[in-house]
């Protein structure tokens, strides 16, 4: 299975629709809009930008072929996650401090706070729109099912802030926070499409199950990236995640981990917390505090969860009928996320 041409196939079937959604908005919002999706650089001027991995594009397409229909019925399901997804890039970016993504300057950054923030919520407000103008009951149900992902992916985001600002945060507690974050959305990739084919709630209610899981999987590697991941494959710098002190996956296995390095990156990091010269910290600080999480156990045991969620997403579509080319896709993508390098 070719997963390069799943992820192209979502990307092509949405982009234009989602050029047109972004067009409605007041400049200069439309143009920072297109700025972020990497269709323009910061002088107006066209751009072939890295438009990100087009997962959620993907599974919104794929899902309306569980149904037998085709998949362009997806398409507007598939534009409304996207539009969702990236309100949240450009918030979180903002919130995280992050200047880089998709190897250039975030929209904050670029132009100023004031237009994350104010396009971040258009996105998020185009993405009803596109589903309730179909005018049909299956665009409510599935606008129905995308505003409760939101709701979750905003719930997370504030989860993911608060445990910034604790020394210690439980393993369930992580895990709680990145299947809002992460999961929620990915869940609701997964089922958008067949919702919009017609799909009962069974059908629907199991692909986001497959989706869950499998958010589970990517956000597991996203933290592993987040720390020992290539800048130059991320786009994001050397250590990113321990520069914002984020309690992810490794850091927190290592924490709960016990054991001397355990005992000693705790010190560390809640020394970290109360130093006024953190911003100004060395990469071998930053590559010392990595060390530890190894030594710790937290890289191996983040690795061993992503497989576990992995394997958790593929029993799930046992469970529901679907044609095999179908399922075989959904397989290989769930793949993808827990083997990629960005």
């Amino acid at each position: 299975m070719d997963v390069t041409a799943l992820l192209e196939r979502g990307r092509t079937l949405a982009t234009p629709v989602l050029r047109a959604a972004i067009e409605r908005l007041a400049p200069p919002m439309n143009t920072v809009a297109a700025y972020h999706f990497g269709w323009i650089d910061a002088h107006g001027n066209p751009a072939d930008g890295d438009g990100g991995k087009a997962v959620r594009p993907a599974l919104a397409v794929m899902s309306a072929e569980v149904t037998g229909a085709a998949p362009e019925v997806g398409i507007p399901g598939a534009v409304a996650v996207e539009l969702v997804h990236n309100f949240s890039l450009l918030h979180d970016d903002l919130m995280d401090g992050d200047e880089q993504r998709r190897h250039r300057d975030t929209v904050w950054k670029a132009y100023d706070p004031a237009q994350a923030i104010l396009v971040g919520d258009a996105l998020m407000v185009l993405a009803n729109e596109i589903l309730l103008e179909l005018g049909t009951a299956e665009a409510a149900r599935a606008t129905r099912r995308v505003t409760t992902a939101t709701r979750a992916l905003i719930d997370g985001q504030a989860q993911d802030i608060s445990y910034e600002h604790r020394e210690r945060v439980t393993v369930e507690e992580c895990l709680e926070m990145e299947g809002n974050k992460t999961g929620a959305l990915l869940a609701c990739a997964c089922s958008i499409g067949a919702v919009l084919g017609g799909a009962d709630d069974h059908t629907a209610d199991t692909l986001e199950k497959y989706g869950y899981h499998l958010g589970l999987a990517f956000q597991a590697v996203d933290d592993l990236l987040g720390i020992w991941g290539d800048p130059v494959a991320t786009g994001k710098q050397t250590w990113s995640d321990l520069r914002q002190r984020k309690k992810s996956l490794p850091v927190v296995a290592a924490l709960a981990a016990g054991g001397q390095a355990s005992e000693r990156l705790g010190e560390l990091l809640a020394a970290d917390a109360k130093s006024s010269d953190f911003a100004n910290f060395s990469e071998e600080e930053f590559a010392a505090r990595a060390a530890l999480i190894e030594e710790a156990g937290g890289r191996d045991w983040t690795a061993e969860e992503a497989r576990r969620q992995h394997t958790i997403a593929i029993e799930a579509l046992d469970s529901i009928r679907m044609p095999e080319y179908v399922r075989d896709q959904f397989a290989a993508l769930a793949d993808f996320v827990v083997v990629r390098k960005r």
